[in-house]
């Protein structure tokens, strides 16, 4: 295997990256670690923000980023935390924030320096500071990622999309290491690898609740509301993903993922249902072992050790009460019902513009069964349609321009085939 993006082994001060050495911020012994944290008003956000505040000594928040959909909770979260930087994407949003941060600052304290656009969160990703929490959803996530590496910032990751679009892209900005997951899935593999080498795996097992329709069929799939779809057992997230949880179109982009991240074949890369959640992930090694990272369903715990690592940070989340009797059930993944996780592994394997293509389209398809334009099982189906259409990418090299590119017409593509399906006669559609 080559260097691992997410090396859980490069674990003792002074060997993970810390800056660039040229206006990187590094936090000295017992002074508190610079933050940067994007996508603050989301549900990653707010919760790093909690384990921010519940952690004075230890972290100091100095820029947020956000879309700007709630600049009250934005304004809110600046002043709490007192930063230097507050970045929109929305333009159309900065006099509302303007007005919200008057209204919590006092008359005698000065308001955070303002920044807006579509750039605003990629410019305060090479800002100075120790770590950049990437909390933000989708693939717009993937030119702060690249800043906040190529600016030598440890880049604690919960935006999955940016490394499964631009996989090579990332793999050429990272350093071994540099890269600290906070997906609790992979955190939990990070974790479990700690218990031997890289040439010691035999497989990564990753865990999936099955959403909220484990043990469904694919025929009792087909008339699915977006009210039942969104009722996820066990974690609250925001639409997308509670979603992408549903068709576990989710879980096949977090096997892309730690391919990309751990350097394992698809083949090596399991999907196990656990209902429970309380087993996030597991490593099996060479000798028979299997190692499982497990805790209560609560975002805390990896947002914690991504910010704070290569130390634990006591008490971010719940424990298990061991008092009290409780069991934990595995079962096989139903590829038939749930064809979202082998296309996201022939897709990965593609590589190039393919998972890009993936995710935009999913994106797009999602947005039409929330509208009520195409039914649950037809999200699946018409992004799989799109990657076959994309077909197979042509040579090894890959550019910010390509992806977006590929992510435009795919997200195009998606819209139409959506669209053909909502018009389409209900027998035709069965």
């Amino acid at each position: 295997m080559t260097d691992s993006l997410a090396d859980p082994h490069l674990r003792f001060p002074g060997t993970a990256p810390t800056g660039n050495g040229n206006g990187g911020a590094v936090s000295e012994a017992g002074a508190p670690r610079d933050i940067v944290i994007l996508g603050s008003t989301g549900s990653i956000g707010t919760q790093a923000v909690d384990v921010v505040l519940k952690n004075p000594g230890r972290f100091r928040v100095t820029a947020l980023a956000a879309s700007g959909g709630r600049v009250e909770l934005l304004a809110e979260q600046a002043h709490r935390l007192g930063v230097r930087s507050v970045a929109v994407a929305r333009e159309d949003a900065v006099p509302a924030l303007r007005e919200a941060l008057r209204a919590v600052y006092g008359s005698g304290e000065p308001l955070p320096e303002l920044l807006a656009g579509p750039d605003a969160a990629t410019e305060l990703a090479a800002s100075p500071c120790h770590t950049v929490l990437n909390g933000i959803t989708g693939s717009i996530g993937l030119a702060p990622t690249l800043a906040a590496l190529e600016a030598g910032r440890t880049l604690a990751l919960a935006n999955k999309e940016s490394l499964i679009v631009g996989g090579p892209l990332v793999r050429r900005a990272a350093r071994p290491g540099q890269i600290v997951p906070v997906d609790s899935e992979h955190s939990a593999l990070f974790q479990a690898l700690m218990g031997g080498s890289r040439d010691e795996v035999r497989k990564l097992l990753v865990t999936a609740s099955g959403g909220p329709f484990r043990g469904r069929s694919r025929a009792q799939l087909a008339d699915v509301t977006p009210k039942e779809a969104m009722a996820h057992p066990t974690w609250d997230m925001g639409p997308v993903i509670t979603i992408n949880s549903a068709t576990l179109v989710n879980k096949g982009l977090e096997v892309i993922e730690a391919h990309l991240l751990y350097d394992i074949p698809f083949d090596r890369i399991q999907v196990v249902v656990h209902p429970q959640s309380a087993v996030h992930s597991m490593v099996e090694f060479m000798d028979g072992s299997t190692l499982a990272q497990c805790g209560p369903p609560d975002m805390r715990l990896p947002i914690a050790l991504g910010l704070g690592w290569p130390e634990r940070v006591p008490d971010s989340g719940p424990v298990f009460s061991w008092t009290e009797a409780m069991s934990w059930d595995f079962y096989p993944l139903d590829e038939e019902a749930f064809p979202s996780v082998p296309l996201a592994c022939h897709v990965g394997a593609l590589g190039g513009t393919a998972p890009a293509v993936f995710n935009a389209a999913n994106e797009e398809c999602v947005e039409a069964f929330l509208a009520g334009r195409l039914p649950f099982t037809g999200i699946v189906d018409t992004v799989a349609a799109v990657v076959e259409e994309h077909g197979t990418p042509e040579g090894t090299g890959l550019t910010l321009p390509d992806v977006l590119a590929a992510e435009t017409w795919a997200r195009a593509r998606a819209r139409e085939l959506a669209e053909r399906s909502a018009t389409a006669p209900a027998e035709a559609r069965a």
